[in-house]
């Protein structure tokens, strides 16, 4: 079933196409459902102050999942002198890995860019994952748990675009490729962001950092 026309409105001559049938829209019956509360997993909550995109009850359901449910709480979801390698050893449940990568990649695109950096991090070791790989996703899963309730709360001011970026210089330990990420706000909280390996070797912090902000433009426009 597709929609086709220039406008979302009937009066406009809009079609509902099925099976090679065209119905004009006048034709249609439906009914208007109200505010959407739940969209993918995002809980969207309504206040007289502004609107919040949470995902508690996905992550909730992602501990349990995954059996990190009763474990104790943590204040940050990386270790900021934690240097990860490549395992070089048999890999160690790869499958499960590779999903629990996975969850987490939702929470981070959706409503968390708190744990993008740590998320982009693991994620390089998806194919041939270690013991140190396991016990760095159990950080996460404790960061989660004590923040399980974080959302993005949008109050609409400031109403203008802001716009910052950083870089962690060499942080591969095997590449020496840097990380560099960006994150835009609006309204209150975050609307666009991200965490990358950089493409370019660079020889300095502030060379990394240059990187990091000509990715941020790239977005901006």
């Amino acid at each position: 079933m597709s929609l086709r026309g220039r406008h979302a409105n009937p009066r406009y001559g809009f079609k509902l196409h099925h099976r090679d049938k065209e119905i004009p829209l006048d034709q249609v019956q439906y009914e208007g459902l109200g505010d959407a509360d739940v969209i993918l997993g995002l809980k969207i909550i309504r206040t007289g102050t502004g609107i919040a995109l949470s995902q508690s009850h996905y992550i909730e359901k992602m501990l349990t999942r995954y059996g990190y449910q009763d474990l104790p709480f943590i204040d940050t979801p990386y270790r900021s002198d934690q240097k990860l390698e490549p395992n070089s050893k048999e890999s160690v449940r790869q499958l499960e890995y590779a999903s629990v990568i996975g969850s987490l990649m939702y929470a981070t695109t959706a409503t968390r860019p708190d744990i993008a950096f740590a998320v982009g991090m693991l994620s390089r070791f998806t194919s041939n994952p270690g013991v140190e790989h396991w016990k760095a996703v159990k950080r996460v899963m404790r960061y989660l748990k004590k923040t399980q309730t974080y959302a993005l709360f949008y109050s609409g001011d400031p109403s203008v675009v802001e716009g910052f970026s950083d870089a962690s210089w060499c942080s591969d330990m095997e590449s020496e490729y840097s990380t560099g990420g960006f994150v835009f706000a609006m309204g209150g909280a975050a609307i666009s962001w991200k965490s990358k390996k950089q493409t370019m070797l660079s020889r300095s912090s502030m060379e990394s950092e240059f990187f990091a902000l000509d990715a941020a433009a790239d977005e901006a426009e």
